[in-house]
């Protein structure tokens, strides 16, 4: 059995579809150049990515030449379909459309040496010229640097002065407000008046002789500090006649 028609459609998967551009591309910019060699033809050829990464082979590298000989024949053929009133305008147009091409070309070669790509059809002198750009790119890009950097710097340390002047005063009316707050509690009791009993005195006074009738004399300690006991007691008057009194 034969091979079936494959049919050709959109790869979905994202990885497989860059895999397969690079290696179709690859192909692709192979048989330009073997056709290039083989039959000694002049063969441009120019591939956008989806993107937008441009991707050109041209004959001798001389793509701007092929493009610029494209437009030529292609004004020829519309004079001989009978364009000819508007020759002068479209001589104009063309002439600036091959001039902003050729430009955006070279800009676009540039970009791709500065990120270091399609650095293999580039001679000596002309990787020292690059190198020598990059250089002096890099040079102003460290100048740049510092000084935004130096500037970040300053605008920090005016920052900080300024917190510091307010962590400053802020910490000054704390000690006011504490100050005014212990002078307010003292006040109330400076005006009162201090009306304090000694009582001391009753804490030492000598114990109080204890007078009985119809005992002995004598001395008794006082049961409490500050407090004097006086024992008067009487004896009944009956026992008198016991002791031959009447």
């Amino acid at each position: 059995m034969g091979r079936g028609r494959v049919e050709l459609k959109r790869i979905e998967n994202v990885i497989n579809r860059q895999v397969t551009f690079s290696k179709r591309r690859g192909g692709l910019l192979k048989k330009a150049h073997e056709i290039s060699v083989l039959c000694d033809a002049e063969v441009a050829l120019i591939v956008f990515s989806h993107k937008g990464k441009l991707f050109e082979y041209a004959t001798d590298s001389c793509m701007e030449k092929i493009l610029e000989r494209h437009e030529r024949y292609n004004y020829a053929e519309r004079q001989l379909a009978g364009n000819a009133d508007n020759s002068d305008e479209q001589v104009n147009w063309t002439i600036e459309y091959t001039r902003l091409k050729s430009k955006i070309d070279l800009l676009q070669r540039n970009h791709r040496h500065y990120v270091g790509e399609d650095l293999d059809t580039m001679s000596l002198k002309e990787l020292q010229c690059l190198e020598q750009q990059l250089d002096t790119a890099l040079k102003n890009i460290r100048t740049r640097r510092n000084q935004v950097m130096y500037d970040s710097i300053s605008d920090l340390q005016k920052k900080e002065k300024v917190i510091k002047e307010q962590n400053n005063m802020l910490a000054k009316k704390i000690k006011e407000k504490e100050k005014e707050k212990a002078v307010a509690q003292e006040a109330p009791q400076l005006e009162q008046p201090n009306y304090r009993v000694d009582t001391s005195f009753l804490l030492h006074q000598e114990p109080l002789p204890t007078l009985n009738m119809g005992g002995n004399y004598h001395q008794q300690e006082a049961p409490e500090l500050g407090r004097n006991d006086l024992d008067l007691t009487l004896e009944p008057f009956y026992s008198c006649h016991h002791l031959g009194c009447f």
